[in-house]
């Protein structure tokens, strides 16, 4: 048997990489995070949906512009608009599947003849806008709760425990349509009408005070399981102070978590504010809203089931999307979870 050839260390130090061989040295986790990422066809394609809904939403008064309407006249009662019909006798619209056309991209609402293209845009734009500030909001909330209670244990994590459990017991759907009218009716007085802004500003309140538990819970047990690793055991050896040692050890490494959480919560609050709306308690007329849009889809589906179609889709086609970029965003930080 011959003997293995002694290979030269500056030899092996110069050798070309193997062709088709990729070089990992000195990537960070976030950079092959991202290599993972642009590898997974169906994430791409579903994080380009997002960011197009969010362009969309942003650029809401330009495309109303263009298509020439707005979502609060009344076209079918305005005199100015006599010339063209847009409503029958009955209320509903003219035309083909809703009264789609030039001039209505998405048909007329029923009975008033809103534009509903400008409607939705509209309402695309309160609702995602709207859900992510909530989303952030519980997510802040939910790491540093977290944070606190994992890192510290002891009286601290029991008490935080307990407080947690208490927000948990709420039956959040019943409550959310209770609450809302005893948090306005505490600042606007019953005979007024209650402002967009404050209303806005009670569903803010009311879903971050029954949303952050979640967040708190699923941080809290992945510190659980880090302040008891080396390189915490290290720092704390090393004199850095608890709040150094969270931020700089422990933070960086409950990323991961964090974002695929979010992820799953931002469309989950979307349809919450959407059940606000529709049950009555979120946003009211004439404000546009993805959740009033269902709810006055409701009263039409009988005569005008066309009216439902474009909303529908549109958040159809959402939440999928960003339900499967959750999971393409899980599979990019772990792929030991992936398929």
């Amino acid at each position: 048997m011959t003997s293995p050839v002694a290979l030269d260390p500056e030899l092996e130090t110069d050798a070309e990489p193997v062709k088709g061989e990729q070089k990992l040295e000195g990537r960070s986790p976030g950079q092959l995070m991202w290599q993972r990422f642009k590898r997974d066809r169906t994430g791409v394609i579903c994080a380009v949906v997002v960011i197009l809904y969010f362009v969309v939403s942003l650029a809401a008064p330009l495309l109303v512009k263009l298509s020439g309407t707005d979502p609060y006249t009344l076209y079918g009662q305005d005199p100015t608009y006599a010339d063209k019909p847009i409503l029958d006798q009955f209320g509903l619209p003219l035309g083909y599947f809703g009264g789609v056309s030039g001039d209505h991209w998405f048909g007329v609402e029923p009975q008033y003849g809103r534009d509903l293209f400008a409607m939705l845009v509209y309402g695309m734009r309160t609702s995602l806008f709207m859900a992510l500030g909530v989303t952030v909001l519980l997510m802040v909330t939910g790491v540093i709760i977290g944070l606190i209670g994992g890192y510290f244990g002891g009286r601290t994590d029991y008490w935080i425990g307990r407080v947690t459990d208490f927000f948990l017991s709420f039956p959040q759907q019943l409550f959310f349509i209770a609450f809302m009218p005893v948090v306005t009716a505490f600042f606007v007085d019953p005979r007024e009408e209650t402002p967009t802004y404050f209303r806005a500003l009670a569903m803010l309140i009311v879903l971050w005070l029954l949303g952050w538990m979640s967040m708190a819970r699923l941080v809290r047990s992945t510190v659980l399981s880090l302040r008891e690793r080396e390189f915490v055991e290290a720092a704390k050896v090393s004199g850095a102070s608890p709040a150094r040692i969270v931020r700089k050890e422990i933070l960086p490494n409950v990323v991961t978590p964090i974002l695929v959480q979010f992820t799953y919560s931002l469309p989950s609050t979307i349809l919450t504010i959407a059940f606000l709306s529709f049950a009555g308690v979120g946003f009211v007329e004439p404000t546009p809203d993805w959740g009033r849009l269902f709810a006055a889809a409701a009263n039409y589906t009988e005569q005008d089931p066309a009216f439902l179609f474009f909303p529908g889709t549109a958040l159809v086609i959402f939440v999928l999307a960003f339900n499967l970029l959750g999971d393409s965003v899980r599979d990019a930080f772990d792929p030991k979870s992936g398929r």
